[in-house]
């Protein structure tokens, strides 16, 4: 159950990517620098401005000092793992995507500030600094499920993520340190698609 949750979340944020055409994505990339192992979910690259985005899926937040902690091992690796790729990135960003629920964001919540520290935007900055990348991004967001059938606590539209007094947004799906953009969308029918890697 979890592993289809999990690849359901790729599927929605490829789906996302996919009206992004300047974007480069390569889903479950494994690295193995010096005596560090592991696998980042999505590693994206976007050419002109030399920007890398880590992004980070989570099914269930168990233990949310431990999902920071991976994320930024991650973070810190990544100009190595994208190098073995030819990309040379100038900047590397990080994106938490947590599925969309109330004890995920009970969790979340509890954490507030700790999580507002480290990633301090949300899924509304992230589609605007996804349409036109400009320096580094960290931030935090939830993901509903769209899927046809799929029960209400799934994961589609990506969600900025709720505080006191703030109402949630969905990040608009057309059209905005250290090593860690894309202008009006066409139409649909000459969208290009963004480039998805095997890794």
């Amino acid at each position: 159950m979890l592993g289809e949750r999990h690849g359901a979340m790729h599927e929605a944020v490829g789906r996302l990517f996919a009206e992004l055409p300047e974007w480069t994505v390569a889903h479950e990339v494994t690295f193995a620098v010096y005596a560090e192992r592991g696998a980042i979910d999505i590693l994206a690259w976007h050419a002109r401005t030399r920007s890398l985005l880590v992004i980070e899926l989570k099914t269930e937040l168990v233990d949310i000092q431990e999902t920071v902690g991976t994320l930024d091992r991650k973070v810190r690796l990544a100009a190595k793992v994208a190098a073995e790729r030819g990309w040379q990135p100038a900047t590397v960003s990080a994106w938490l995507v947590i599925a969309e629920g109330s004890t995920n964001r009970r969790r979340v919540a509890e954490h507030a500030t700790m999580l507002r520290a480290t990633l301090p935007s949300d899924g509304r900055a992230i589609g605007s600094w996804l349409r036109t990348p400009s320096g580094r991004f960290t931030g935090l967001s939830f993901l509903s499920d769209d899927r046809p059938g799929s029960a209400p606590a799934g994961f589609s539209g990506v969600r900025r993520v709720a505080t006191r007094g703030s109402s949630r947004s969905r990040v608009p799906r057309r059209s905005d340190d250290r090593p860690g953009s894309v202008g009006a969308n066409p139409g649909p029918a000459s969208r290009p698609k963004a480039r998805r890697e095997s890794v």
